[in-house]
């Protein structure tokens, strides 16, 4: 058999069996689906690397479905309900919480009610969302505290503050149980604004805190 003829059918049933996948997720359960999509993915790209490496496009379509499906089991029915949780809590707040696509749990919260401006001082109306995130958090979940700031003021001073804040945030998670070696704390100042820094609605909108969650794969 022509062997550029047989890598594009194993391709191809590749592609078949990752489409298969996908359809069948609508009856599946989020971890399910995750690991689907996940092994999917994975089936694809393997039998294209397969493929364009001369190598067994079937072989490379099993192995990169089985790193497919581990990397989409890490979003858990537990992230999920620890997502709908954070949601019921701060409805209303200002508070944002999202799934990110690299499957962690991002709880955007505002300044105002956060850190009133220049200071690293965790108001009183945060600390109901830290005990919220803090409660009945798994063991293996990493977290990463990311302080961000507007424009005004000089870098050096802003890239302080931000980290300043996220190591406030750090010390309350610490002192409600988190593990603070689990806790990875970032400063990005006014590098990553999320609205225009020329007023102050969206001067107000990139002074924020951003905290995530990630479950481990082993």
């Amino acid at each position: 058999m022509n062997p550029l003829v047989s890598r594009s059918a194993r391709t191809a049933c590749g592609l078949a069996a990752a489409l298969a996948l996908l359809t069948a997720c609508e009856s599946m359960s989020e971890r399910q689906r995750g690991t689907a999509i996940g092994a999917g993915g994975g089936t694809v790209a393997g039998a294209a690397i397969g493929s364009a490496t001369g190598h067994s496009a079937g072989k490379g379509a099993v192995i990169g479905g089985a790193i497919g499906a581990v990397a989409g089991n890490l979003w858990s029915k537990r992230m999920e309900d620890k997502r709908k949780e954070m949601q019921a809590a701060t409805a209303g707040s200002g508070v944002d919480v999202e799934r990110t696509q690299d499957n962690q749990l991002k709880v955007s919260v505002p300044n105002d009610i956060s850190f009133d401006t220049g200071r690293a001082d965790i108001k009183p109306e945060m600390r109901p969302v830290l005990d919220q995130l803090t409660k009945g958090l798994d063991p293996k979940v990493q977290v990463t505290v990311v302080g961000h700031t507007d424009s005004t003021g000089s870098d050096a001073i802003n890239d302080a503050l931000s980290v300043e804040r996220a190591q406030a945030v750090r010390n309350y998670l610490s002192v409600r149980g988190v593990d603070a070696q689990r806790i990875n704390v970032q400063g990005r100042g006014s590098r990553e604004p999320v609205a225009s820094n020329a007023n102050d609605s969206g001067r107000a909108q990139n002074r924020r805190v951003e905290i995530f969650l990630a479950e481990q794969s082993a």
